[in-house]
C-alpha cells in the first residue's frame, strides 16, 4: 500500500513539473512573445549586437604602428669647438702618421657624429685647424706651468703608494687599441678626485712602452712617475686645475680601419721565389723563441728577439690563441723596433728574418732618464 502511494505522488509531481515550462514557453502566442521582447528592450534598454560578419568597425583596418625610433644623442647638439693642439685619432699609440693608407674600407664618416665637430674627418684623423709654427714651444711652456716644480722622492713614493691596488680601485685599462681618444676624457675625470691615476697596459701596446708613455704625457700634459711592467702611475701636476680642463669631444663609435699596404710580400727583397718559399718552410720548423699569452705583457719581446738574432737568422714567435689583427700588429712593431724582415704569419706564427747584412742595434735608453730608476717599483 505504501509503495502505491509513493508511485502516485511521483507521477503527479513529474506531470506538474513537466507542464510548467510548456505553459511558460509555448502557452503564449507569437504576438505575445514579440510584445514581451519589446517590453524587455524598453525596460532594460537592451539592443543585441549585430553579427560579426556585418560589423562595419571590423572591416576597417587598424592604422600601422609607427616604427620604433631610438633616442638619438645627436639631436639638438651644437657643433663643438675644441682647442686641443693635435690631430684627433681613434688611437694615438697604434696609428702611425708615417704609414699612409692606400684606401678606405668605408666612406668618410666622422666618428664624432654628423656636424658635431669643427674639424673635417679625413677617414684617418681630424687635423688641427690652426697650425702655429711655435706650437711645440707653446705646448712645452704650458706643460711646465701645469707640472710646476719637480716632485721630491718622498712625494713620488707617496703618490705611488696611494695608487696601489690595496689603496684604490681608480684605474684605466689600456688594451689592444692603445691610448684611444676617449681615454683622454677618462683620465681627466679621474684627475678631478685624485692627483694620480693608475694605468694598466696589456696586449699589443706593451711591445713599445716608450711610445705609450710619450703619448700619455704629450696628450694629457701629465707625468708618468712610476712604471712597473705594464702598470704606470700618471701624475696630473702641481698646478693642475680641474675647472680649466680641455674640452674633449667624444667619439660615438669606432671608425673603420683604413686599408694599409701588405706586410708580407710575395717575395722577400733580395731573394728569389724558391728561396722565399724555402725560408718560410724552414722558419715554421724552427723551435719557438717564446709563446705569447693573450692580452699579456710583451715589454721584453724586443730585447729577446735582438739577443736571438746574435745566434740565429730566423726567429719564430708562437701566437696561438691571439687574434689575427693582434699578431699582425706585433709583427709590424717588431719590423720597426728590432729591426727585422717579416717572413710569414701562417699557422698563427710570426716568423722574422734578421736579413743578410744584420747589425745589432745600439743600446739606447728605452725610457727617459726621469724615471729609469722607478722601473723596479
Amino acid at each position: 500500500m505504501s509503495m502505491m502511494m509513493i508511485r502516485l505522488l511521483s507521477r503527479n509531481n513529474s506531470s506538474s513539473f513537466s507542464n510548467l515550462p510548456t505553459r511558460c514557453l509555448h502557452g503564449a502566442s507569437s504576438d505575445e512573445a514579440v510584445s514581451t521582447y519589446s517590453r524587455l528592450r524598453d525596460i532594460y534598454n537592451f539592443h543585441p549586437p549585430p553579427p560579426a560578419s556585418e560589423d562595419p568597425e571590423r572591416k576597417k583596418k587598424k592604422p600601422p604602428k609607427p616604427q620604433y625610433r631610438p633616442p638619438s644623442s645627436l639631436e639638438g647638439v651644437k657643433k663643438m669647438h675644441s682647442s686641443l693642439p693635435f690631430d684627433f685619432r681613434f688611437s694615438y699609440t697604434e696609428s702611425s702618421s708615417s704609414v699612409r693608407p692606400i684606401g678606405l674600407r668605408e666612406p668618410k664618416y666622422s666618428p664624432f657624429g654628423p656636424d658635431r665637430l669643427n674639424r673635417e674627418w679625413t677617414g684617418v684623423c681630424a687635423p688641427a685647424v690652426e697650425e702655429d709654427p711655435k706650437l711645440e714651444e707653446i705646448r712645452r711652456k704650458e706643460r711646465e706651468k701645469i707640472q710646476g716644480p719637480p716632485l721630491t722622492e718622498a712625494e713620488r713614493k707617496f703618490l705611488v703608494e696611494l695608487c696601489q691596488r690595496n689603496k684604490t680601485k681608480r684605474q684605466i685599462n689600456l688594451g689592444r687599441d692603445g691610448l684611444t681618444h676617449n681615454m683622454l676624457n677618462d683620465i681627466y675625470n679621474h684627475w678631478k678626485h685624485a692627483e694620480a691615476v693608475r694605468v694598466k697596459c696589456l696586449g699589443v701596446p706593451t711591445l713599445d712602452m716608450k711610445n705609450v708613455i710619450f703619448h700619455l704625457e704629450d696628450k694629457t700634459y701629465g707625468q708618468v712617475v712610476s712604471k712597473h711592467c705594464g702598470t704606470l702611475v700618471l701624475y696630473r701636476g702641481r698646478n693642475y686645475d680641474p675647472k680649466k680642463r680641455p674640452k674633449i669631444p667624444l667619439m660615438l663609435w669606432k671608425p673603420h680601419e683604413p686599408v694599409y699596404p701588405r706586410l708580407i710580400k710575395t717575395t722577400i727583397d733580395g731573394l728569389t721565389i724558391e728561396e722565399t718559399k724555402a725560408m718560410r718552410k724552414k722558419g715554421l720548423a724552427v723551435p719557438p723563441l717564446t709563446k705569447l699569452a693573450k692580452n699579456g705583457y710583451y715589454g721584453s719581446l724586443v730585447p729577446m728577439v735582438r739577443d736571438a738574432f746574435l745566434v740565429t737568422e730566423l726567429v719564430r714567435i708562437d701566437c696561438l690563441g691571439l687574434e689575427k689583427k693582434d699578431y699582425k700588429k706585433i709583427g709590424a712593431k717588431l719590423r720597426d723596433l728590432v729591426p727585422c724582415i717579416l717572413v710569414t704569419f701562417d699557422k698563427e706564427q710570426v716568423v722574422i728574418w734578421r736579413g743578410k747584412d744584420y747589425k745589432p742595434a745600439e743600446d739606447e735608453a728605452e725610457y727617459p732618464p726621469s724615471f729609469i730608476h722607478h722601473e723596479g717599483l
